[in-house]
């Protein structure tokens, strides 16, 4: 089965005062449909930046990251913009809300900006799941970050993307918050049949994945099923 990302001799240079920085090199991965991946790193590791890679928010330096086969790197801004839009949902450590929205319509943002009528079936099985069913009509300022990164997952959910990256989604939420949140991020991938990567510094939070990546220094150390 052709895996549904795959990076090859991913490489990302870029010069610091005299020095040239490997932010990633010569990364090579695959990551299988419906896996749940957790890359980790120390802070400056190139985790962020493989991540970036594969959502198509950064260009590598040389080599290819390949979605369902298709090299993204051959593609117009503008059409990255379509394909992040309707391939790709993006779970922030900010959590990237819109302030003058509410919950509502923080979550349908994406499939309205893609001309697309929301799915009022789905939106109501992902708001019951992630707890938000009474919390549709508040702006972000009134909910907890815990609440705010399930509005923000809700919303990566609802454009129904074959993938989901998550970069340091619990960065800034306490423990037990932490655990609630990815359990439900890894429910929801399980039932909407969604591949995640997780960006974590974390090792018990990574725990929870399927698959553990370790990348240092712009390389990948280990690739293991723990």
């Amino acid at each position: 089965m052709m895996p549904i990302v795959q990076t090859v001799n991913l490489k990302k240079y870029y010069q610091q005062g005299g020095n040239v920085v490997k932010a990633l090199d010569g990364v090579s991965l695959e990551i299988s449909a419906g896996e749940f991946v957790a890359i980790v790193g120390t802070s400056g590791s190139g985790k962020s930046t493989l991540l970036h890679m594969m959502g198509a928010l950064d260009t590598p330096t040389s080599g290819k990251v390949l979605i369902n086969g298709r090299d993204i790197s051959e593609k117009s801004a503008e059409q990255l913009t379509v394909f992040r839009r309707r391939h790709i949902g993006f779970v922030f450590q900010n959590y990237n809300l819109v302030p003058v929205l509410n919950a509502y319509e923080n979550i349908v943002l994406p499939v309205q900006l893609d001309g697309k009528k929301v799915d009022e079936r789905l939106m109501a099985k992902i708001v019951e799941l992630l707890g938000l069913s009474d919390k549709l009509e508040n702006l972000p300022n009134t909910l907890s970050g815990g609440q705010q990164q399930r509005v923000s997952i809700a919303r990566a959910l609802l454009a129904k993307p074959e993938i989901i990256l998550a970069d340091e989604p619990t960065g800034n939420l306490d423990s037990k918050t932490s655990q609630d949140v990815l359990s439900l991020l890894k429910l929801t991938s399980m039932k909407f049949h969604q591949t995640v990567v997780m960006i974590t510094h974390n090792d018990a939070i990574a725990q929870l994945a399927d698959r553990i990546i370790r990348i240092e220094d712009g390389k990948l150390l280990r690739n293991d099923d723990k």
